[in-house]
């Protein structure tokens, strides 16, 4: 079935439109949750989650494009709920080496001053990864975004795990420089 069978489904609030969403991205989504919480239980609630917000997003919301859509979803919803497993103990997801990989390039804070650096950093980042070599872009992107292990992330883009270490090393150093004539961090 296609997207926009699918969205006309959620607009039509017919109950088929999670199903036949589950059977396109269940696995998909599934994999963007667990890349994240390392827990099967939490990843298969995260997916059961993400078909509620979809549900309560369409109407008003239309996408195109389905599955960029349902990942975004995913991902919020399982960075939420790491946080608040990991307010009580540490995770086992890939998570935490994404995000100490990341740790050199920025740290908005957690007030609404920082709230609203995040989205602007938000904006420079998608600036920076739209202008990199589509193999860097893709690599960058699977495990930056998508969370995906390294050894995950080379294997779809062709290259070994040590290639892909080395090109996220380099796009991060790309990235904090790029960051640093954005006004974003300071010597």
């Amino acid at each position: 079935m296609e997207d926009m069978d699918i969205v006309a489904l959620y607009w039509a609030r017919a109950q088929e439109a999670i199903a036949r969403t589950d059977e396109k991205y269940g696995s998909y989504c599934f994999t963007v949750a667990q890349n994240i919480l390392g827990s099967r239980e939490d990843s298969e609630e995260c997916v059961n989650d993400t078909w509620l917000g979809a549900w309560n997003a369409m109407p008003p919301h239309r996408p195109v494009v389905l599955r960029p859509f349902l990942a975004k979803l995913t991902r919020r919803l399982s960075f939420n709920r790491y946080r608040a497993a990991t307010a009580q103990k540490r995770g086992s997801g890939e998570i935490a080496a994404v995000l100490d990989e990341l740790r050199d390039c920025a740290d908005p804070g957690g007030d609404p001053e920082g709230e609203a650096i995040a989205a602007e950093l938000g904006q420079a980042i998608r600036r920076f990864v739209r202008q990199l070599p589509p193999r860097e872009g893709d690599l960058f992107v699977r495990r930056y975004f998508f969370t995906e292990p390294v050894a995950v992330a080379a294997r779809h883009c062709g290259i070994s795990e040590n290639h892909a270490g080395v090109l996220l090393s380099r796009t991060r150093r790309k990235l904090r420089d790029h960051l640093r004539q954005e006004g974003f961090l300071h010597e």
